[in-house]
């Protein structure tokens, strides 16, 4: 996930920083071209974060399972400490909040996000009357996706 954030960073810039390029051409050449290690991402990360400030956002964190999240939390605390202007915007359940909170020495701060059910009743409804197949559902499976979506409808906090 470093890797693809480093990658996205490196994308919004400009130029490319001399040390992030050094680092690349290094890892080419390598046997098999294996990608860097973590500490050289974040060096990469920072050096790209340096430049211009940089806004990453993660979508369900709390899906990522709990070693390389608490991985990755202590990566995004180093890339916070050395890159003050750095922001980081995460979605996720709320049951990850602490751990967040104690990996990113309290940078953390947290909004309850709450589903509302007629609001995603709606959006199904109309996504189901643009279906283009009609005759692929009757009434009877459209209530039981009505049903079972809105069963599971859970909170999420940002």
């Amino acid at each position: 996930m470093l890797g693809c954030l480093l990658r996205q960073l490196v994308f919004g810039l400009e130029e490319i920083p001399e040390e992030i390029s050094r680092a690349y051409k290094g890892r080419k050449s390598a046997i098999g071209g294996q990608g860097p290690q973590i500490s050289t991402i974040l060096k990469m990360m920072q050096a790209a974060s340096a430049k211009k400030r940089a806004i990453i956002c993660i979508d369900g964190f709390d899906e990522c399972e709990p070693e390389p999240r608490v991985t990755l939390l202590d990566s995004l605390n180093q890339i916070l400490q050395q890159s003050p202007d750095t922001r980081i915007f995460v979605t996720g359940r709320p049951h990850i909040l602490v751990e967040m909170g104690k990996r990113l020495t309290g940078r953390v701060a947290s909004r309850l996000v709450s589903t509302r059910r007629g609001d995603i009743i709606r959006y199904i409804h109309t996504r189901l009357a643009a279906d283009t197949i009609s005759d692929a559902m009757d009434s009877d499976l459209q209530t039981d996706i009505l049903g079972k979506i809105s069963q599971d409808i859970s909170e999420m906090y940002v």
